[in-house]
């Protein structure tokens, strides 16, 4: 939005309430509990604050792409905040909004403001939109209609627009439209595959949407992947899991399949034979998904929301903006990483590379950084994994940069940027914001994202043959095609054999009772996504740390008292 429109109609209705605001940006999903409207994140401000009804005034939102659909599902079931109103651009909740209004009829205002003007909302007690005005504190402020968009359609775009390839094309390509037109693009682009978010059960609001898309003849028209789902496809009802749940989170992937979509169900496409190579444009779902192909293999995609990513499966086509554009990728801030020089490299154990990603996400919440100071450190594939979740956990961006690492590092600097650092004191903090639980843990967590080979191997290295501690189980979620190497290569039975349950199809993120043991009463992961999430999530304390501070909490039942050495 140009710094001369202070208040600009992103979609239109009318609206009335009480305003609750943060400058923080929030997470739905993971973040908010659709059942009740309550804010659920306990590191937000706005923790345990209900929603339902309120103007939400929030500079943006963060995190998973499946936000879309946790409001989505609170529209429909009248928990829905009354409004949003955003300072900057955003996609997620705005799509949620879109689709909500554009297939279901419940209109959903989005507004964007100046930061001015967001700062007078924010002291505000209640607000109203009224047609083409924002009110509050007797001030009256015009909003500029709905940006019109100037798309140049193809001939091609122009006949899926029309109906040409059936209503569920026409449907997407409208939706796709509208999107592209508050994101400012001039045009749509080819993309070469996709990645489904929206496969996992949320809400109710998620089979609502796949059903009716399937059920209006959809079908991919690119190659498409499937990302985790809610349960253990073949296997739930075997777990115990309860029909109310268990059957239309499956009838939510079948959904997706009918529609041609491959069901590899994993968060961690990038493991995936035919992953994207760099340069390639590729319309994926999931935040951490997003994030790695974007900052490691170099590919583009936008942080597509959920049902966004289905509608561009359909056509082929997304918005050209964003991260899809060249002078958009570039970092508008450095992060110095400022640690201990006396400090070997070999004492960088696997969970300094997830808190340093949370501490840069919260150091650019809401732009492209360039990380300096870890190329020494020689971060694996592995290690980047789990800095880009935990990075996406508190920052919208869709990529960041590290020089000397990613490919894109040593042209990321293309005009004017600013400065911040991550201290040693910044990583003590984040460490024990992560660690609130109590030193007795009844279950390990493996997997968020899913675990790759060779976190496999490490963990059954680390086992070296030793078995669980009654009373603490060892859960490990990961793709069926990593699975099927572990089975290969012997490391499937070597983590059996130490009582360790591996699962495919669901991830932590969305895993449930009973397949979440039901005795726990506190948790310990090595994935700083699983962390900031599980509680709110789970409803158990969380324990963060190494992959083997994992396995000695699995063979004593006891989170290791010491500090890493890089820390302490």
């Amino acid at each position: 939005m140009s710094d001369t429109v202070p208040a600009r109609i992103i979609l239109a209705g009318t609206a009335h309430g009480p305003v609750i605001a943060s400058r923080e940006p929030l997470s739905f999903w993971g973040g908010v509990d659709p059942a009740t409207g309550t804010v659920i994140d306990i590191h937000h401000p706005l923790h345990d604050h209900c929603l339902t009804g309120k103007i939400l005034a929030l500079p943006s939102s963060r995190g998973s792409c499946s936000g879309s659909g946790v409001l989505l599902d609170m529209a429909l079931s009248g928990r829905a905040p009354a409004a949003l109103i955003f300072s900057e651009a955003e996609d997620v909740l705005t799509l949620g909004a879109l689709i909500a209004a554009e297939m279901f009829g419940h209109s959903l205002p989005v507004v964007r403001v100046s930061p001015d003007v967001m700062d007078k909302i924010e002291r505000a007690d209640t607000t109203t939109i009224i047609d083409t005005s924002l009110q509050f504190d007797g001030v009256t402020i015009a909003l500029t209609p709905p940006a019109t968009s100037a798309l140049r359609l193809s001939d091609a775009d122009r006949a899926m627009l029309d109906g040409g390839q059936g209503l569920a094309v026409r449907q997407a390509m409208r939706i796709i439209c509208a999107m592209a037109a508050q994101q400012d693009a001039h045009c749509l682009t080819d993309v070469t595959q996709g990645h489904i978010d929206g496969c996992i059960y949320a809400s109710p609001a998620n089979l609502t949407f796949a059903q009716t898309m399937a059920d209006m003849g959809a079908q991919v028209c690119i190659p498409t992947t499937m990302n985790a789902i809610s349960v253990d496809h073949a296997n739930w009802a075997e777990q115990g899991v309860l029909p109310s749940f268990g059957a239309p989170a499956a009838r939510l992937a079948d959904a997706y399949v009918r529609m041609g979509c491959r069901p590899t169900f994993t968060c961690s496409p990038y493991l995936l034979d035919g992953a994207p190579v760099a340069g390639e444009s590729i319309a994926w779902a999931e935040s951490n998904a997003v994030i790695y192909a974007n900052t490691v293999l170099g590919a583009r995609t936008a942080k597509h929301p959920d049902f966004l990513d289905l509608c561009i499966a359909l056509t082929g086509r997304a918005p050209l903006s964003g991260v899809y554009l060249t002078a958009n990728r570039k970092a508008t801030r450095i992060i110095d990483v400022h640690l201990p020089a006396h400090i070997d490299d070999a004492f960088w154990d696997d969970a300094f590379w997830p808190l340093i990603g949370y501490i840069a996400g919260s150091k650019a919440p809401d732009c492209i950084a360039l990380l300096r100071g870890l190329a020494s450190a020689a971060p694996s594939r592995d290690h980047l994994k789990a800095l880009c979740a935990a990075f996406g956990t508190t920052s919208a961006a869709p990529m960041l940069h590290i020089e000397g690492v990613t490919p894109e590092a040593a042209e990321a600097i293309a005009g004017p940027v600013d400065h911040r650092t991550i201290t040693q004191a910044d990583l003590q903090h984040a460490w024990a914001a992560l660690n609130c639980g109590p030193e007795t843990v009844e279950l390990v967590a493996i997997g968020s994202p899913h675990a790759s080979l060779s976190e496999c191997q490490a963990l059954a290295d680390a086992f070296a043959g030793r078995r669980t501690r009654d009373g603490v189980a060892v859960i490990v979620t990961a793709g069926h095609q990593v699975i099927a190497q572990a089975l290969g290569d012997g490391t499937l039975a070597r983590l059996e054999e130490s009582g360790v349950q591996v699962l495919p199809d669901l991830c932590w993120c969305s895993i449930s009772e009973p397949v979440f043991p039901v005795g726990t009463r506190a948790v310990m992961t090595n994935s700083g996504k699983y962390a900031h999430y599980g509680p709110g999530l789970s409803g158990r304390a969380v324990r963060f740390g190494s992959l083997a501070a994992c396995v000695t909490a699995a063979l004593t039942g006891r989170v290791p008292p010491d500090l890493p050495v890089w820390l302490s």
